[in-house]
């Protein structure tokens, strides 16, 4: 496996070497080239290691390397962060979490029209911070989404009265809720942005610190929901968060009815022109 590995490590920096230009690489063209692409010695000079080490590495040998002289390598190849941790797993280090690239619109609208497709069942997206970034109409009808509130998943759970007074076992899944959030900190420690939203929520919430102090971790996954709702009572969900690994800076939340209560009944009726009559109350029932 590992002669695979290093076999496949100089196929891939030989085709990523072969494709960028002296000029994008801010070198002179030097005329006319034997081969596309920057020489060995070019990358070895502008990653700052040596021209030996550099064609080692290239030939697929069983040296050291380090994170540091990795990411001078994917710099100067002009890897994308998908390109760079595969870098990193076919030299043999644990590879760095994958980042988002520039914001493709196209991707936002397909996830959009994704979350629009599950009716009419709830669903929504949201950012690696829990930030609400779309919903469809479902998760605005069941779960009492809307403008005008804190667009956090965090910090609604534990400030919106509507949610709260609809959750069964709102107590239970507030423990593996933080647990979740918790472990979704735990990938990025120094992350300000996770920073200040855990020092919103201690000042929004005591129950959420009494919570984050416990320290419990959970990975983010299922979690099944028991709703009171308004007008049709008793709902039954399972929750799954859903990853994209072009765009690992969203995750999709899908609410998936249970066989339990009636609840698919229930929920495709509220879809109807005439459940959504029935619905039109003040929201804060």
């Amino acid at each position: 496996m590992k002669t695979h590995r290093l076999a496949e490590l100089r196929e891939f920096l030989m085709s990523r070497r072969a494709r960028v230009t002296p000029a994008e690489a801010g070198l002179p063209d030097g005329g006319r080239r034997r081969t596309p692409g920057l020489r060995r010695e070019e990358v070895a000079v502008l990653a700052g290691v040596g021209a030996s080490w550099y064609q080692w590495l290239e030939q697929g040998r069983d040296i050291s390397v380090s994170p540091q002289v990795l990411d001078s390598v994917a710099r100067v190849l002009r890897m994308s962060s998908a390109e760079r941790r595969h870098l990193y797993v076919l030299a043999g280090l644990n590879p760095p979490a994958l980042q988002a690239e520039v914001p493709d619109g196209s991707m936002c609208e397909g996830l959009k029209r994704l979350i629009d497709a599950w009716m009419p069942y709830p669903a929504h997206i949201m950012d690696q911070y829990w930030n609400c970034v779309a919903y469809n109409d479902a998760a605005a009808a069941i779960l009492g989404m809307r403008p005008g509130i804190r667009q956090n998943c965090l910090i609604s759970f534990f400030t919106d009265e509507v949610y709260r007074s609809r959750a069964t076992h709102w107590e239970a899944n507030a423990e593996i809720l933080v647990a979740q959030f918790r472990s979704a900190c735990s990938e990025a420690p120094d992350d300000e942005g996770f920073q200040a939203l855990v020092e919103e929520a201690k000042e929004a919430s005591d129950e959420f610190t009494a919570l984050w102090e416990r320290r419990d971790i959970s990975p983010g996954g299922l979690m099944n929901k028991q709703l009171d709702h308004p007008v049709v009572g008793t709902l039954h969900f399972e929750s799954t968060q859903l990853r994209v690994p072009a765009r690992p800076d969203l995750a999709i939340v899908l609410h998936t009815p249970l066989q339990v209560a009636d609840t698919v009944r229930k929920v495709e009726w509220l879809a109807t022109p005439e459940g959504r009559r029935g619905s039109m109350y003040p929201v804060a029932g």
